[in-house]
């Protein structure tokens, strides 16, 4: 009767230490859930909408323009923000007249609100273009009059992402797949 006992509670115990190595395995290298803390990124993102980002698309090929993704900003080693790739090493960004420009392209961008101009800031001056060196990403907040992004410190680097913005699970009303916008340039 003890043995079937004990042999019981190992089995408790070793389905256990499995389910929660499976949860850290899933945590840590597939997907996370993440809470949007401000209005950066709104109408796109509300605050207070909730999350998952996973980090295998990373694994495979590199962040995209219009990846919108969670990092460490380079201000702030305590509080991971959301924003969306604009610019990948390599290409130029500038602002001009409220609008953003792609190695002296226009940028057309169907997620931003167009009665909002896209102001440049203390890191990427009015008409000032920037070259995004190789790793690193420059990314800007949907509402750009209420973000703090790369137009104000510069770009974040690669290993800074902790994931891209997958799929939306609250509130309700709005869950679904984080969908990739269709970019034009003129």
């Amino acid at each position: 009767m003890i043995k079937r006992l004990g042999a019981f509670f190992w089995d408790v115990f070793e389905v256990i230490v499995f389910a929660v190595g499976i949860f850290f395995f899933i945590y840590l290298l597939v997907m996370r859930p993440h809470k949007i803390d401000g209005l950066s990124m709104m109408p796109n993102f509300p605050n207070n909408e909730y999350l998952l980002t996973e980090r295998v698309t990373y694994y495979l090929r590199n962040p995209e323009r219009g990846d919108v993704v969670i990092f460490t900003p380079p201000v702030t080693n305590l509080d991971e923000y959301i924003k969306r790739i604009i610019a990948v090493p390599g290409e130029t960004v500038m602002v001009k007249g409220g609008r953003v420009y792609i190695d002296g392209k226009l940028l057309n961008e169907p997620y931003i609100d167009d009665s909002a101009p896209t102001q440049a800031g203390t890191f990427l001056a009015e008409g000032e273009e920037y070259k995004v060196p190789e790793g690193e990403y420059f990314v800007m907040g949907d509402n750009r009059p209420n973000s703090s992004d790369s137009r104000y410190w510069g770009p974040i680097t690669e290993n800074t992402i902790s994931g891209r913005a997958w799929v939306i699970y609250l509130p309700l009303k709005l869950a679904g797949v984080v969908p990739a916008p269709a970019y034009s340039f003129e």
